[in-house]
Order: C-alpha cells, then sequence, then structure tokens
C-alpha cells in the first residue's frame, strides 16, 4: 500500500514576535528625540493594533517603525491591513491597522484550483481557514510548496506550509 504524504498551507504569524516587536516599537517611541511629547500610544488588540498620536507625520514614523521592527522579527509586512486614518478630537489622528490572519474561503478555493490544474496527482481539501495538500509523491508536493510564493504575490496575503508529513 502506497504511503500519503501532504501539508498544510496556512496563513498565520507568531503572535508572540508581534507582542515583542509592538514592545520594541513603543520602547523607541519613549526615547526617539522626535517623537518625545507627541502623546503617542500603540495598542494590540485580538484582531487590531490601534496607533494614537498628534500629527500624521508622527503617524507615519511610528508606522516606518513598526515596519522595521517586524521585519528584523521576520513577521510578514502583509499580515497588516492598514485601514483609512481618522481624525479624532483635539487635532489627534487614529490609526487602525487590522491583523490578516487565516485563509479567505474564496482564496483557498483559488488555490486550491490552482494547486490540481498545475499539478494532476494532487488532493487540496479546505480545512476551515487552511489548506490540506496531499499526494503520493513527494515531488509533487515540493512543487506545490514551491508555488506559494506566487500565490503571496496573487493575493498579498502571507502564506506559511507546515506539518509537513
Amino acid at each position: 500500500m502506497a504511503e500519503n504524504f501532504s501539508f498544510d498551507v496556512v496563513s498565520d504569524f507568531d503572535r508572540q514576535e508581534l507582542v515583542n516587536t509592538l514592545d520594541q516599537v513603543k520602547r523607541e517611541i519613549s526615547q526617539r528625540y522626535d517623537l518625545k511629547g507627541t502623546d503617542t500610544t500603540v495598542e494590540l488588540e485580538k484582531e487590531n493594533i490601534f496607533i494614537m498620536t498628534n500629527s500624521e507625520l508622527t503617524l507615519n514614523s511610528v508606522i516606518d517603525i513598526i515596519r522595521q521592527k517586524a521585519t528584523k522579527r521576520k513577521l510578514s509586512l502583509k499580515i497588516f491591513d492598514f485601514e483609512s486614518v481618522e481624525v479624532i478630537s483635539g487635532n489627534r489622528v487614529k490609526q487602525n491597522i487590522k491583523l490578516i490572519k487565516g485563509l479567505d474561503q474564496e482564496i483557498a478555493k483559488k488555490i486550491s484550483k490552482d494547486l490540481r490544474n498545475n499539478i494532476k496527482k494532487i488532493n487540496v481539501s479546505i480545512q476551515g481557514d487552511s489548506l490540506r495538500v496531499a499526494s503520493k509523491s513527494k515531488n509533487d508536493l515540493q512543487l506545490a510548496i514551491g508555488m506559494m510564493d506566487r500565490f503571496e504575490e496573487q493575493f498579498n496575503i502571507p502564506l506559511q506550509t507546515n506539518n509537513y508529513r
């Protein structure tokens, strides 16, 4: 009986790395001369990051710091979905950054279809917010893993492969 091999495709990030990144951002905000006295706050909630500060210029600096620190901690910048900047009371601005996690059902269907069209002897099943890719050939699975970069660019989402068996 032939053995089946498989792996999962997920869109996820290491939450602890994100927490550490935001701690470094807060530390840098408190130490940088150009950001002192700006009354800037960075808050992490379950699926969002909120930045409140006194000007759009300061907001752009804080966003640049977040991008730098996230990159150094090997977090994909594709997990950040920047929403529009809001002006709140007292000439302050607020930025909501939605965190992208999990595969959208529509994107999962498109990836599944594309994988099956390109690699014939492969089985792809959607399991909640992830995909399970299975085959009897390790070579076919390696081809599928190689296609993940293309899907990342095409759909602008972070993709990881795990549970390779």
